[in-house]
């Protein structure tokens, strides 16, 4: 039996990385693209010098060129961040339509299965709540947090139309609040700024009056709910996250208490159009892939916990 090909975008990212591991766990090749520009070598690292793991250090919005076979492409270049998109805008915006159209052309070429990464934010800021893939969302189009939320709309859009015009076999995950080892510190999210903060015993920072609320998926079942999505059948958007839904406030209440700082809450104003409530409804990758998270907040807060203070060590 041939050897499958995978390629990764964004690779080199916290997702990716943690998606290049998993691939060649699955005695696949791995091709991993990514132009570091939110991406760190330090995640893929380990991988460099096994023969499984090439790595191209690549613009993809630019002419992607990969020769021989390919036969599955997960797309996951993007800055993700608030803290990266709204300093990469452009970027930002570039990679989820000129990048994703670069893909999709490649998965044509190649006849490979292409799975894109799209995100909880295309729902916005909800009226619906829990979000179901077929809520629409309420995004706002000129706002700051736009240029991330429309960048993946418009990505659903050309990666079904190329399933239905050309005939590409797509696959489309909604990826919720995620967490895990190769987190940066600093990307601006809840989780390592909470941590951060705690771990150098400074008041944590909850924006707005901490009763917004998110649902965190550690970064090991999201993996396997997108290996799981891309050998199914599925063609139309899946929420893959952990329905644990908890405040914010209750959550750096949480990382105060897993530290053991003496860090205190301290709140300043919310920024644009932050979502209020944030929780998928996973009702659909429970009865076509048989998957719901494994791994509780406390457990994987720990382990993410004790990474952050590696890393703290090495550095």
């Amino acid at each position: 039996m041939n050897q499958k090909i995978a390629i990764v975008t964004g690779g080199a990212g916290f997702l990716g990385s943690h998606l290049c591991d998993k691939f060649i766990k699955e005695n696949c090749k791995v091709i991993c693209i990514d132009n570091l520009i939110t991406g760190n070598p330090n995640n893929i690292a380990h991988l460099f010098g096994n023969p499984n793991f090439e790595f191209i250090k690549h613009d993809i919005t630019n002419y992607i060129f990969v020769p021989g076979q390919v036969d599955y492409i997960l797309h996951f270049a993007s800055p993700a961040s608030p803290i990266d998109y709204l300093k990469l805008p452009i970027q930002t915006l570039k990679v989820g339509s000129l990048g994703t159209h670069k893909v999709l052309g490649l998965a044509k070429e190649k006849k490979a299965r292409i799975l894109l990464a799209s995100t909880s934010e295309v729902y916005g800021d909800p009226n619906i709540h829990p979000q179901k893939e077929d809520y629409w969302g309420n995004v706002n189009p000129v706002g700051p947090r736009g240029v991330y939320d429309e960048a993946k709309r418009f990505a659903e859009a050309i990666t079904m139309a190329y399933n239905r015009y050309h005939g590409v076999d797509t696959r489309i995950v909604r990826i919720f609040n995620t967490y895990g080892p190769r987190m940066r510190l600093n990307d601006g999210r809840a989780l390592p700024a909470f941590v951060d903060q705690a771990l150098k015993n400074e008041d944590i920072t909850v924006f707005g009056d901490g009763t917004q609320t998110r649902s965190f998926c550690y970064v090991d079942d999201l993996v396997d709910g997108i290996y799981k999505l891309l050998m199914s059948d599925e063609i139309y958007p899946v929420n893959i996250g952990n329905p644990d839904e908890i405040t914010i406030k209750q959550f750096a209440e949480e990382v105060i208490r897993i530290t053991g700082t003496k860090s205190k809450i301290v709140y300043k104003e919310l920024p644009e159009d932050d979502p209020k409530v944030r929780q998928p409804d996973i009702s659909k990758a429970k009865s076509l892939l048989n998957w719901f998270p494994k791994i509780g907040r406390e457990e994987g807060l720990k382990r993410t916990i004790d990474y952050f203070l590696e890393q703290r060590k090495i550095s």
